[in-house]
């Protein structure tokens, strides 16, 4: 029995990418559409997210369909907010274009934005959706990880550890931005792998003094330093970091690097493609079940359902115990 305690079975599901595209998507979709056919279920492509529910922009997907798109970043299927389908009048469109289709269960795949959307559709009008997770901040709960998080989390390592070899080459102080404006998860990642010196994040309150006292240690000993800034951090991004920084350590010759949306793109990781592959399986299975209102995640390495009203929250520890590594390490 599922969350909304619908238990009707599904024929004829329909996929869809929402939010912010993060590497993996593809092979999750690829997951659900060969799911979906190994079961004798048909399946249908939304594009452009839920915006596509509200202008029927809806295909057929057949098992050939999805060959050769798991190692390809993006989304096939496309992405976008959909200002419509915020609406009662939207989702009430959306409701006709999948009665129309004969769609009688969905699986969405994105992030916080899209499992809220599909938590108030099932609620408004009882369609069966099951979420996977597809973003790159790695910032909902019931999950340990998420989809992308880590193809962005080695892009970024492999880009700052190209810094440090011009860094080092100039004595150079290097803040280097990266994505997360509400969660620091590809900061400390990436800062910890890539031996920065100090990393900034959203969740964490540090001050330009802490960050100038580790400064002032650090060029007793070393040539060069990275700081990894995340774009939410309360002191500004890397550029506003690095001013502030400026009026006081003069030590370094400093250079801002913002990486941007590289972060996004790019082949998915083994890791990456593996999850979206379990993800895909259990997402269509847990349809079958009678689940609904529900994403998987994965936990300590099981696949497990968790209420989209949970998930959004982003209830994860904040990782002191990656801070205090950090802080060893970087001496």
């Amino acid at each position: 029995m599922n969350s909304t305690g619908s238990s009707a079975p599904v024929s004829h599901i329909g996929v869809l990418t929402s939010g912010g595209d993060a590497p993996g998507m593809n092979a999750a979709i690829r997951a659900v559409v060969r799911t979906a056919h190994y079961h004798g279920l048909m399946v249908s492509g939304i594009l452009e997210g839920y915006e596509g529910l509200v202008t029927d922009s809806v295909k057929k997907l057949h098992v050939r369909d999805v060959s050769n798109i798991i190692q390809r970043g993006g989304t096939v299927l496309r992405s976008a907010r959909s200002e419509s389908f915020r609406s009662v009048e939207g989702r009430s469109i959306a409701k006709q274009t999948l009665d129309r289709h004969g769609l009688d269960g969905l699986v969405v795949i994105g992030g916080d934005g899209t499992f809220r959307g599909a938590s108030i559709f099932t609620s408004e009008h009882g369609v069966p959706i099951v979420g996977i997770t597809g973003t790159i901040d790695n910032d909902l709960g019931g999950t340990d990880t998420t989809i992308g998080f880590d193809t962005a989390t080695n892009t970024a390592m492999e880009l700052v550890d190209r810094i440090r070899d011009t860094a080092s080459s100039h004595d150079r102080l290097f803040f280097v931005e990266v994505m997360g404006r509400t969660t620091g998860a590809i900061a400390m990642h990436c800062g910890i792998a890539a031996g920065a010196e100090f990393v900034m994040v959203p969740e964490k309150k540090q001050g330009i003094p802490e960050l100038i006292h580790v400064l002032e240690r650090a060029a007793k000993n070393k040539s060069s330093v990275i700081v990894i800034v995340a774009e939410g951090d309360e002191e500004g991004g890397a550029y506003e970091v690095a001013r502030k920084v400026k009026e006081r350590f003069e030590h370094y010759e400093t250079r801002v690097s913002v990486l941007g949306h590289v972060q996004r793109g790019g082949n998915p990781t083994v890791a990456d493609r593996l999850l979206a592959s379990r993800s895909g399986v259990a997402a269509v299975e847990g349809l079958l079940a009678g689940r609904a209102n529900e994403m998987v995640g994965i936990v300590n390495g099981k696949m497990v359902f968790s209420p989209f009203e949970l998930v959004v929250q982003g209830a994860k520890p904040k990782e002191e115990d990656l801070m205090r590594i950090l802080r060893i390490l970087s001496i």
